[in-house]
């Protein structure tokens, strides 16, 4: 233990003590008051007791996650990605003067989990349609699928476009939706994602999570559409603005394949992006064990 003086002014003085216990006096904080030796002593011959997680052994051995290996990070797959990405872009600037096209591009893009590629294109085209939003386009007038996809994706991105987007589709007499729009399943699915973003006191948005729950329940009994059945199942176990979005990718991938009017070069640049990012999670995971 060294005990040092440091005169601040001629009348008075400082002492600031610091404590070795075998440790790099760098890491310990200087203390400020002066204590004794014999609490210095007793503070370095104190055990510690540390709380225990009682976590269990890890199931992977080290030499297992040593031998993990992933071809995805081969020139051949970089190579092929960047084509791909490029063709991509050449589809969003392609649909530049269809608004709904490009949203509905925006939704699988993101629902792919390759939207982050494209981060300057999907916030300028978001932009445009936010300051368009309150216009008569006869794109989403009276069109229940488009409208509640242009809602879901604004608020998605921090816009705040009012709920009374809806007003064309509730009656405030009767405080209620068209039962005509059960016609429209995609616009039934999309409303009832968009009300999930709903803000306190919104009152349309809430009276449409009810009304769309209800019918979409019946639709998922009577329907022999499998497919069409588990986009459904899979929604009301828990909306999308809900799940984690790298495990909805996983499961939107599966989906995405089986639709008919699936762009293939969208499939492959998923699956691409997918394992490129798990390989780059393997290798994270090989330097932590070590």
């Amino acid at each position: 233990m060294a005990l040092h003086q440091f005169p601040t002014s001629s009348q008075t003085s400082r002492f600031i003590e610091r404590v070795s216990c075998n440790f790099n006096p760098s890491f310990i904080p200087r203390i400020v008051k002066v204590i004794s030796k014999t609490t210095a002593t007793r503070m370095c011959s104190q055990t510690i007791v540390r709380r225990s997680g009682n976590y269990q052994p890890p199931f992977w051995k080290h030499e297992f996650i040593q031998s993990l290996r992933s071809e995805f990070g081969g020139e051949i797959y970089v190579g092929r990605f960047n084509e791909l990405k490029r063709e991509i872009r050449l589809i969003i600037n392609q649909i530049i003067d269809d608004p709904l096209k490009q949203l509905e591009l925006i939704d699988t893009l993101q629902r792919l989990g390759i939207s982050y590629h494209f981060e300057n294109e999907i916030k300028n085209v978001l932009k445009t349609t936010y300051e368009k939003s309150y216009e008569n386009d006869y794109w989403k007038n009276n069109n229940l699928y488009a409208t509640s996809l242009e809602f879901r994706l604004l608020r998605q991105h921090g816009f705040n476009l009012s709920q009374d987007v809806f007003n064309n589709f509730y009656s405030s007499e009767t405080k209620s939706f068209n039962t005509q729009m059960y016609q429209d399943l995609n616009g039934m699915l999309f409303l009832y994602e968009a009300s999930f973003l709903s803000i306190e006191g919104e009152n349309i948005l809430e009276t449409a999570k009810h009304f769309t729950v209800k019918y979409l329940e019946k639709y998922m009994k009577s329907s022999k559409d499998e497919n069409e059945v588990a986009i459904v199942r899979h929604a009301l176990e828990l909306p999308l603005h809900w799940r984690m979005p790298r495990l909805e990718t996983r499961w939107f991938i599966d989906i995405y394949e089986r639709k008919v009017d699936m762009n293939p070069i969208l499939l492959e640049f998923a699956k691409l992006d997918f394992n490129r990012v798990q390989s780059i999670h393997q290798q994270d995971l090989k330097y932590a064990s070590r």
